[in-house]
């Protein structure tokens, strides 16, 4: 027989409206009542009726938000193409995806993209600027009853509920590791898509802390290009003449074919390792430009955090994580 909420109520010792709550993540409950309503509903082995949430979700007209800083960056195309696809699937639920794009990282876009679409929205999705600002505007959303999911780079002490991405930090410390294998005698220069992201400043801090470990590894230089190939192209041209004893590139995110590009006009031999598999770096990977990628797996990123919000909407169930990390996986010219 199936569990019912009056069950859950009378077990637990609250009312059916206070379970109603919880399971439906419907008004405000105190922590220690959600979660002895949260383990109660465990214990007894409660399932959701879909087929009923299923009906009372296209009454209520869920609303997912997704606001990405992909214009300019292909690596964004595989995770939007699996939220989408997902969203297709969820159709029958009700529920709809409104996409919001932006290029680079400006606050003022940001924030005014969350304020377009906030009073409409029943959850979003977004890769956040870490910026007091952004997480002042999430904290807001969540008080309101909206689901807040980070999606590929986090920002901490908000109160958003989950996090689906990878281990920046430790993505770094294995790009450290990579290049001693390579070179244990290296000058390394960094590229960094910008210091305004979370994620992008763990990757660094991970690379830089590891790299204590191996003396014979020195840092050169290290710059900003806003995951832009054009201004990647200018800065690595400009790096490399004003340090002639570079001979190693960390790419720290985006403008992967723009450094590619500077070194090959410069002739010169230069250990190139970086992330994503984006179409150009993969081209580049095969013709020994490259020695090494990292692999985010974007569209298991975009897949799980929409599993998520679903269950969070339709099941009434809060992530169990707080955060979800995605396997770095590395890349060779051997894996294509």
């Amino acid at each position: 027989m199936a569990v019912t909420i009056k069950k859950i109520a009378e077990v637990s010792g609250v009312s059916r409206g206070t379970v109603d709550r919880v399971l439906n993540n419907r008004g405000k409950v105190s922590p220690k009542t959600e979660q002895k309503v949260r383990e109660c509903a465990e214990k007894l082995g409660y399932k959701p009726n879909l087929a009923g949430k299923a009906l009372a979700a296209r009454k209520k007209n869920y609303v997912i938000g997704v606001i990405i800083s992909s214009d300019g960056n292909i690596f964004f195309d595989d995770i939007l193409d699996s939220i989408k696809n997902e969203a297709k699937i969820y159709e029958e639920y009700g529920i709809k995806v409104v996409l919001k794009t932006m290029k680079g990282y400006d606050i003022d876009t940001q924030i005014k993209l969350i304020e377009s679409i906030q009073d409409d929205i029943s959850s979003l999705i977004i890769t956040p600027i870490d910026e007091n600002i952004v997480r002042d505007k999430i904290d807001y959303l969540c008080d309101k009853g909206i689901g807040v999911i980070t999606l590929n780079t986090d920002i901490k002490n908000s109160k958003r509920l989950a996090y689906v991405g990878t281990d920046y930090y430790k993505g770094g410390q294995i790009v450290a590791g990579i290049i001693n294998l390579i070179s244990p005698y290296a000058n390394i220069g960094i590229i960094q898509g910008t210091s305004k992201l979370y994620g992008h400043n763990q990757r660094v801090l991970g690379f830089k802390d590891e790299v204590k470990n191996y003396k014979n590894l020195n840092i050169k230089a290290m710059f900003e290009c806003e995951d832009d190939d054009n201004t990647s192209y200018e800065k690595t041209i400009e790096m490399l003449r004003d340090n002639e004893d570079i001979d190693t590139i960390f790419i720290v995110a985006g403008g992967v074919y723009g450094v590619c590009k500077a070194v090959i006009e410069k002739q010169k031999n230069i250990t190139i390792v970086c992330f994503d598999e984006i179409p150009k770096t993969i081209e580049m990977l095969k013709k020994d430009i490259i020695k090494v990628t990292i692999s985010q797996q974007p569209k298991i990123q975009g897949k799980k955090v929409m599993e998520i919000i679903f269950d969070y909407l339709i099941k009434g169930e809060k992530p169990q994580n707080e955060n979800y990390i995605i396997e770095n996986q590395i890349k060779i010219k051997q894996n294509y």
